[in-house]
């Protein structure tokens, strides 16, 4: 039986509770990768789940039920974003009607925003780090 440890069991959860505009945007950010860009889905990373996010250039794209009608929610968001900026990614975040109202708009903005970002290494692109004792394949 494979194990599965909890970021990404989270992460699978959150993919199947897609709202329809959610599920509208992934098509279509699933296009862009014709144009090299990968975008991921519920992605973990530093302690969060990123709505969407390309790691090649550092872009995450977030989709809100609506503008926050609590202040924590406010505030999570937040320091998440600056977390996020420290690490050098930029938050695009969208409204759920928006996206449904405007679906062509969000994404020119989400092209234009990728378009103007460099490519970052990504730990895929790095080379392997060297195995340490105990990790990987059994050591002599």
């Amino acid at each position: 039986m494979r194990s599965v440890n909890r970021p990404t069991a989270r992460a699978r959860d959150l993919r199947r509770s897609m709202s329809g505009p959610e599920v509208i945007l992934r098509s279509r950010l699933k296009r862009l990768r014709a144009r090299g860009w990968h975008i991921r889905r519920q992605a973990p990373f530093r302690g969060y789940f990123l709505d969407f996010v390309c790691f090649a250039r550092r872009l995450v794209i977030e989709v809100d039920g609506s503008q926050h009608a609590e202040e924590a929610q406010a505030v999570h968001d937040s320091v998440r974003d600056r977390v996020l900026a420290r690490e050098g990614f930029e938050t695009l975040r969208f409204w759920a009607g928006q996206v449904a109202r405007d679906l062509d708009g969000v994404m020119d903005t989400i092209v234009l925003a990728l378009e103007r970002r460099p490519d970052f290494p990504t730990p895929a692109a790095s080379p392997p780090a060297p195995l340490h004792k105990g990790e990987g394949k059994e050591c002599a």
